[in-house]
């Protein structure tokens, strides 16, 4: 007993010490390890005479669970300690000032591209999209622009080539003809996108956007042409009434084709569409050409309709009041905080298009 006692009575000494985590844990090895000191001597438990040896057993079990409950306990408020002053060394100064947090804003390009596309596929109209390099084929030749055009010329088209067989595509039409050529009628398709021409001023740049439209089935006409851009203008716009007019054009994809004109008036410096009667030409338009159908292997006396184009850039500037084409692209963020528009305001037919 007396030496069990004093291994009780040194342990317990050493144990009130101030120890880190590594002292208690040498400790609780040297007491219980496979040769620690309590451990050798439940192996000496067979030596102990048989009349002292229950006796032996009970004191040194007792020895044991003191000193393991001792240990635990150590350990316990060892680790409290510990994450006590991590907490008081890491704890965030409520008082700071926050850090500055800046919003992005959504480009009233792209805003736009999502308005037009939300009005059209109300109307069954689906989006497709295509490649701003493209071949002198899709972008001319299949849409029945001749060889003299004043289109193909240098000073008008951006080519990749000296052959003159790859471009930067001059609007989105070449989208309708890839579509065309991909699959079989109906047709009823929007393409917008980026387009490229070699111009520079204040409402034209190199670089600009376009949505164009195409619808292809049996018996389609002049009449759902009209009726779908008047539709388009009223829900862009958010008016209830639109004055609308068709002036005949030239287009060489199209036959017949029409300049589409709607009615405007100047109220407080800012043009208010659908009143008025001062006139402001917004797409171009007409009935595809029956040469267009053959190039993409469509029969023009079973199927015809109609497309249209209209300059994404231009009716943003008409409907947020942007006077000049070259700040779209200028990066300004104090232009875009102003014109921009919140990532979270999804335009939709339901609650609204714009803010």
């Amino acid at each position: 007993m007396s030496d069990i006692k004093k291994i009780k009575d040194e342990f317990l000494l050493k144990l009130k010490e101030n120890l880190d985590s590594n002292q208690v844990n040498q400790i609780k090895t040297d007491l219980f390890g496979k040769n620690g000191v309590i451990s050798s001597k439940f192996k000496q438990l067979g030596k102990v005479a048989e009349q002292e040896r229950k006796k032996f057993a009970s004191d040194l079990n007792s020895v044991k669970d003191e000193l393991q409950n001792l240990i635990t306990s150590k350990i316990n408020d060892i680790e409290t300690k510990e994450i006590n002053q991590k907490l008081e060394k890491e704890k965030i100064d409520i008082t700071l000032p926050e850090r500055p947090f800046v919003q992005g804003k959504i480009h009233p390009v792209s805003q736009v591209i999502d308005e037009i596309s939300s009005i059209f596929s109300e109307i069954g109209f689906s989006v497709k999209e295509g490649p701003d390099i493209e071949n002198e084929y899709n972008n001319f030749t299949a849409l029945n622009t001749p060889d003299n055009h004043p289109a193909r010329d240098m000073h008008d088209t951006f080519y990749l080539d000296e052959k003159k067989e790859l471009l930067l595509r001059t609007h989105t039409s070449p989208v309708q003809i890839r579509t065309m050529l991909n699959d079989k009628p109906p047709f009823k398709i929007i393409a917008p996108g980026r387009t490229y021409r070699s111009d520079s001023d204040q409402t034209h740049t190199p670089m600009f956007h376009q949505v164009e439209g195409l619808h292809i089935d049996k018996d389609i006409n002049m009449g759902h042409l009209k009726g779908c851009l008047n539709y388009f203008i009223k829900e862009f716009f958010e008016v209830d009434k639109i004055k609308m007019r068709f002036r005949p054009s030239h287009f060489p994809f199209t036959e017949p084709s029409a300049e589409v004109d709607i009615g405007y008036e100047i109220k407080d410096g800012k043009i208010v569409i659908g009143e008025g009667d001062k006139w402001l030409e917004i797409l171009g338009c007409g009935m595809v050409h029956p040469n267009v159908l053959k190039n993409v292997k469509v029969n023009p006396d079973k199927f015809q309709g109609y497309a249209f184009g209209i300059g994404i850039d231009r009716l943003a500037m008409l409907k947020y009041g942007i006077n000049d084409l070259r700040a779209f692209f200028d990066c300004d963020y104090r232009w875009l905080n102003h014109f921009g528009f919140d990532p979270i305001d999804v335009p939709t037919n339901y609650r609204g298009l714009s803010r």
